[in-house]
């Protein structure tokens, strides 16, 4: 399989994560579905969670282990422990720094007429919100699908084709559960977005699967693999205290019982990685 044939495949795997984004476009007036749907993002992201750390965490591992056996120096289990922290620090900080930043102020109205334009006011903010959140969720999937496109690019490149072509196809189907997972926090707001704001969001959700494989197919670095699957990993901690923070107020229930089906949404999709053998 050509490099050009790998980076197309690679692009092919992070646009499936538009399949889902068209649902930011939807409206209800149902506080039980818009919760519902907040938790099913969270437990997508959740799941998410739980992948990246467990794949993040494989290097520190491997690192300690061959360390221990004096197959490598301790300065490189040092240095993968370090990666695996300051990235999980970073993501995590970073982007609870940005959404702080980026909080839109309220507007203090006095006079006749004040109730109703402060209402106005808090409906515009929360949408607003949603719509930051909702992007914040895009940068921290993208940080993620970016170590998969590594990934498929890696394979390729020490010519494992046939364990590239399985990863394409388990990341596609794994991506196009993603774009729910972006789109949910605006349910909870009553906020739809502009199709200008859906693809911005998956350019940024679903481009760097692309990136990803473009830059496997070149080198192999388990230092730069762990650094975004830990960057990834913090910034999704970061939304999910976001996203449950929202559902607690809304409709507690309906946000666990949307998480409980948007985490097996999340496992079933990764089950094909495990049938394909990848």
């Amino acid at each position: 399989m050509s490099t050009g044939q790998t980076v197309l495949l690679g692009a092919v795997a992070g646009f499936t994560i538009f399949f889902g984004l068209p649902m930011g476009r939807a409206r209800t007036t149902s506080i039980r579905v818009k919760t519902f749907l907040s938790g099913l993002s969270a437990g997508v992201l959740a799941f998410l969670a739980v992948e990246i750390f467990e794949h993040a965490f494989q290097g520190v591992e491997a690192a300690l282990e061959h360390a221990k056996a004096g197959d490598a120096p301790w300065g490189k289990f040092a240095g993968m422990s370090a990666v695996y922290a300051i990235g999980i620090a970073a993501g995590l900080l970073v982007l609870f720094y940005s959404m702080r930043a980026l909080k839109p102020k309220a507007q203090q109205s006095v006079g006749p007429g004040a109730m109703a334009v402060g209402e106005l006011e808090g409906v515009h903010l929360r949408r607003k919100e949603a719509l930051q959140l909702g992007m914040s969720i895009a940068i921290a999937i993208g940080l993620h699908n970016f170590s998969e496109g590594l990934a498929i690019g890696q394979s390729a490149h020490r010519g494992d084709t046939n364990l590239a072509l399985l990863l394409v196809i388990g990341f596609a189907f794994h991506n196009a559960t993603e774009g729910f997972g972006i789109v949910g926090p605006l349910a909870s707001a009553d906020a739809r977005a502009s199709w200008r704001w859906l693809l911005i969001a998956g350019a940024i959700g679903g481009g760097p699967t692309f990136l990803g494989t473009l830059i496997g197919t070149s080198f192999e670095n388990v230092f730069v693999f762990t650094a975004f699957l830990a960057l990834a990993g913090g910034a999704i901690l970061y939304v999910l205290g976001e996203l449950f923070a929202a559902g607690r107020k809304m409709d507690w229930e309906m946000m666990l019982v949307g998480t409980l089906v948007g985490f097996l949404l999340g496992a079933g999709t990764e089950l094909i990685l495990v049938l394909a053998g990848a």
